[in-house]
């Protein structure tokens, strides 16, 4: 048995069996000396943080197709930004996306540092993007440690420290690894290796082109890493949505959340605020305008990072001529697409209206 890993072993795996991504430049272009864009590896990494591939690249598709350069995303309004963004979930992304290219374009000419510790100056951009930018936009030798990076050290080395404690050890595994040459496709390697081969249940160990070296394996311990500290239990939070439709036009009262904080400028059906110790019975008198209100059937479930949320939703229909109160305006319904609602009034609309 072989005794130590080493990245070519890796990279001629990636040369034969890499993803085809939208943001990505392939092996086969990188020889041909095509480079990647920097802003579309930044977009890219900051629509993909605690997002998976599948749910990203629609959406990045279509920043692109809006905004091709970061000068015009810098200039976009803020609204069509959050709009566009409706869906990803993770809002303050999104804001500092737009904080961050309007920075890019207006302090930094148009260009993008190349530097890890040039890129963590900007909004929005952590060690780990910044590392994910530096070293496939700029082929600088970074150690990029995403969750799929985490699960292929633990077993390649056998890291038994339980996450989120053996972050450390396990980069200074991925940075050993790194080459001088290629940094970027070895991170994207990598990446691609505990997506499709080490994955969380079940891994093809024998197809990974490290089998022979995967101390994991050769204990059989594979499927057993990484360790994970016990989960703290989410708190569950309760609340009531209201759902005001406009009689003649099915027009909806919708408004916009505050800048700051949760689902921080999306667009949201008004509602209560959410508690442990939320009282259902007097929810309506909370609700923005006095009306013949009907609770629908069944409540609206949403998880977030740090708690769980139940909705109840309230319907009731208005007379045409009731103008919109305060910052409210009225949502026509054909419109409703293009309104920058996050998933959970998404959810909160359609039970609503069905």
């Amino acid at each position: 048995m072989k005794s130590l890993p080493t990245s070519s072993a890796l990279l001629d795996w990636y040369d034969r069996h890499a993803r085809d991504l939208p943001w990505r430049v392939s092996p086969a272009d990188r020889k041909l000396g095509i480079i990647a864009d920097p802003y579309h590896v930044w977009l890219s990494e900051i629509m993909l943080q605690q997002t998976t591939v599948a749910a990203v690249k629609d959406y990045y598709v279509k920043f692109l197709r809006l905004w091709p350069v970061v000068q015009d995303l810098a200039d976009a309004a803020d609204e069509d930004v959050m709009k566009a963004w409706a869906g990803l979930g993770y809002y303050s992304r999104a804001r500092n996306l737009k904080k961050c290219a309007e920075h890019v374009a207006s302090e930094l000419g148009g260009t993008f540092p190349d530097t890890e510790e040039g890129l963590q100056k900007l909004p929005g951009i952590g060690p780990y993007t910044a590392a994910a930018i530096a070293a496939i936009a700029f082929n600088r030798p970074a150690a990029v440690v995403d969750g799929n990076v985490e699960r292929v050290m633990s077993r390649l080395y056998e890291i038994e420290t339980p996450l989120p404690d053996a972050k450390p050890e396990i980069r200074t595994a991925m940075a050993g690894l790194t080459p001088d040459d290629r940094p970027g496709d070895f991170a994207q390697a990598v990446m691609d290796l505990g997506a499709t081969i080490c994955t969380p249940k079940r891994p093809a160990c024998a197809l990974c082109p490290w089998t022979d070296v995967c101390r994991a394996r050769k204990a059989g311990t594979a499927e057993t890493l990484p360790r994970k500290a016990p989960k703290k239990v989410k708190p569950t939070r309760k609340g009531a949505a209201f759902v005001i439709i406009r009689e003649g036009d099915g027009a909806v009262l919708m408004r916009r959340r505050p800048p700051k904080g949760l689902l921080g400028g999306m667009t949201e059906v008004p509602g209560t605020d959410w508690a442990e110790d939320f009282d259902p019975v007097s929810a309506t008198d909370h609700a923005p305008v006095k009306a013949s209100w009907r609770k629908r059937t069944g409540i609206v479930k949403h998880t977030f990072t740090h708690f769980h949320l139940e909705l109840d939703i309230h319907v009731c229909r208005v007379s045409q001529t009731l103008p919109a109160p305060g910052d409210f305006w009225w949502s026509q319904s054909a419109a409703h697409e293009d309104e920058a609602l996050p998933t959970v009034m998404r959810k909160a609309l359609a039970h609503g209206l069905a």
